[in-house]
């Protein structure tokens, strides 16, 4: 009976591998071929909360769908490593007023410390998607776990020209990085000009020599709980950098899939396209879902 069902098990999956999985990529607007870049093997990294409230239905249907993803990719007979981060620092609602930190407004509103508000939702995060028999990622890290990587990048990006430091924060170079022949709008099929056109005044513009750089390190304000050393001062990461860090960490600087919500599109992915490119010279992602 063993063999019998691994002999049927081998025929399915020889059935599998003939057959041609085809995958809708943003980035080209079309359905492609898929091929892993290790055969056997894919890495999928996936953007995952930001842990200061509790999660909602829009935040589940979106890592459901990236669960069937795992669970089918794994169906094929492939070796998957799923990334999926946390986000518990630096996610600013605009780049322009540090107060903006979402971990530090829904501290103040609960009267709690922000890193007991990362864990309150992060647990809830974890029991909500037991509820639903998610599978648990391959590897699951944090953003405040990472600051080494994402001051190392952040200086590799001002060494090479792609970003610039001002009043203690450090911004990416949206102008020198399209002067060097590259696209940002590419994933999100923006025009650059557009972008310019209907920029909004933020508070702290100033600092930015353009209206769409985006921040990789803010400078603290005195009254900033979530702060670390760095060479530019006592600060924190943008939301950007985290998961740049994060995923060529864990899968290298050019990986299969990575996915999320159709909301982190622009500028979330579309600066992550960005920062990739300008730190290694090449995409960093081969399929965005």
């Amino acid at each position: 009976m063993n063999s019998r069902n691994s002999f049927k098990k081998n025929n399915k999956m020889e059935l599998y591998k003939n057959q041609t999985l085809k995958i809708y990529n943003t980035l080209s607007g079309e359905k492609e071929t898929f091929t892993p870049i290790h055969e056997g093997n894919i890495g999928m990294y996936v953007c995952g909360p930001t842990v200061y409230s509790n999660v909602h239905l829009g935040n589940v249907r979106t890592f459901m769908s990236f669960d069937v993803i795992f669970r089918y990719l794994q169906h094929l007979d492939y070796k998957v490593r799923y990334v999926r981060n946390i986000t518990d620092a630096g996610h600013l609602t605009d780049d322009g007023d540090v107060d903006n930190d979402r971990f530090v407004k829904q501290s103040r509103l609960e009267k709690l410390e922000p890193m007991e508000i990362v864990q309150k939702y992060t647990v809830d995060f974890h029991k909500v998607l037991d509820t639903f028999n998610f599978l648990p990622p391959t590897i699951e890290p944090t953003a405040t776990g990472h600051i080494l990587e994402q001051i190392e990048l952040t200086q590799k990006l001002i060494d090479t020209g792609f970003a610039y430091e001002s009043n203690g924060s450090v911004y990416f170079d949206v102008f020198a990085y399209n002067q060097k022949g590259m696209n940002y709008g590419e994933l999100s099929n923006r025009n650059i000009e557009e972008l310019f056109a209907n920029t909004r005044d933020l508070d702290g513009q100033s600092e930015k020599k353009n209206p769409q750089d985006f921040a990789l390190w803010k400078n603290a304000s005195p009254a900033h709980i979530m702060r670390w050393n760095s060479p530019w001062g006592e600060g924190f990461p943008g939301w950007h950098l985290e998961c740049t860090a994060m995923s060529t960490k864990y899968l290298g600087e050019t990986f299969d899939i990575h996915g999320g919500g159709m909301d982190l599109k622009f500028p979330h992915h579309e600066c992550e396209v960005a920062q990739g490119k300008a730190c290694n010279g090449h995409s960093p992602v081969n399929f965005w879902m």
